[in-house]
């Protein structure tokens, strides 16, 4: 089956800066895919490459099987949302979603059905009249949405689109996302440096890291089997124990991950389960976060592992830091890493 995009060795430098280094990937048609990474990981200059608004010193971009190294951005059928939304302040909602069409030459009253449809399609066919500084931050994402949605096109390009809204609508607007991609079933890429909203909406992650992919996988497959430290630190805040610790806990000089959720925290004589892994520490602190807490407790050698608590299951008050307390978790939870 022909992917929807697909990048064959691209490469693009900006003077002595490499922001993408022989990338190559493949995307399906009707998948939800993330580029995750920091800042300056090459996330964003991928997905210019797919847009066309920028162009690969070395490398191929293609979109259904065909070559569009080359092509302009308004010549491939791809649209991109961006974090300030981009709306005209003069324009009603309606004329902004009405915008493409009436630039492709489409009649007047067709252009106003289509904005129309688009957006009911997002909630919004009630303020289709008012303006943008009429409307509130995720209003105007839905809005951002309905316009580069209404030429309908096979792939929607998203960079840091939820960037500008607050908490609770990031929350609301992921929801309404994937519900969207999945009845529309066309394909969404969604650059983000949150793995919060990646592992929450994506098929599949592509997690960069100086330009380069360090590990492709599902949401599952990145959380519970990271390959490198970097993946096991930046996607979910893993532990990472470096292989000479790794020696005095596990007795093999072996470097792994291990989630700081499936660590038990006791007290330092109480004894672990059998077959467990388990060492002793100094409790350092006690994060709150509501339903659960995340005691950091500082190993002898100076590692310092987080372990993660539902409050629910915390009896009476919480240890005054300097407690000696154990660690356990069993030997099945440990994911081996190769480069720490």
């Amino acid at each position: 089956m022909t992917a929807a995009i697909e990048l064959r060795a691209a490469s693009r430098s900006f003077g002595s800066v490499v922001a993408l280094d022989r990338v190559s990937l493949s995307i399906a048609a009707g998948e939800f895919f993330a580029l995750l990474g920091p800042s300056g990981s090459g996330k964003t200059t991928c997905l210019r490459l797919i847009a066309g608004f920028d162009r690969p010193d070395e490398g191929r971009i293609l979109l259904d099987g065909a070559e569009v190294t080359d092509v302009p951005p308004f010549e491939r059928n791809v649209n991109t949302v961006f974090q300030d939304y981009a709306l005209f302040p003069h324009m009603t909602v309606a004329e902004n979603v009405a915008y493409g069409p009436k630039v492709r030459g489409i009649t007047a009253e067709k252009r106003r059905r289509m904005a129309l449809e688009m957006l009911e399609l997002v909630r919004l066919q009630s303020l289709a009249g008012r303006t943008p500084a009429q409307l509130s931050g995720g209003q105007k994402q839905r809005v951002a949405l309905a316009r580069a949605l209404v030429n309908h096109p096979k792939v929607l390009l998203l960079d840091e689109p939820l960037g500008a809204l607050d908490l609770r609508l990031r929350e609301e607007m992921q929801s309404e996302l994937k519900s969207l991609q999945h009845r529309l079933g066309i394909t969404f890429v969604y650059v983000t440096h949150d793995q919060g909203e990646a592992l929450s909406m994506a098929d599949r992650i592509a997690v960069f890291r100086d330009g380069r992919i360090e590990q492709l996988d599902t949401p599952r497959g990145l959380y519970v089997r990271p390959r490198t430290a970097f993946v096991a630190r930046f996607v979910g805040s893993a532990n990472v124990v470096e292989a000479p610790a790794a020696a005095k806990i596990t007795g093999t000089a072996q470097a792994f991950a291990i989630r700081p959720e499936l660590i038990d925290v006791l007290a330092e004589d109480s004894p672990a389960p059998e077959g467990a892994v388990a060492c002793t520490g100094e409790l350092e602190d006690i994060h709150y976060h509501g339903a659960t807490s995340r005691w950091h407790v500082r190993l002898p050698d100076g590692s310092l592992l987080a372990a993660v608590r539902a409050e629910a299951a915390s009896a009476g008050p919480a240890p005054r830091a300097g407690t000696r307390v154990r660690l356990a978790w069993s030997r099945d939870s440990l994911v081996p890493l190769a480069d720490a």
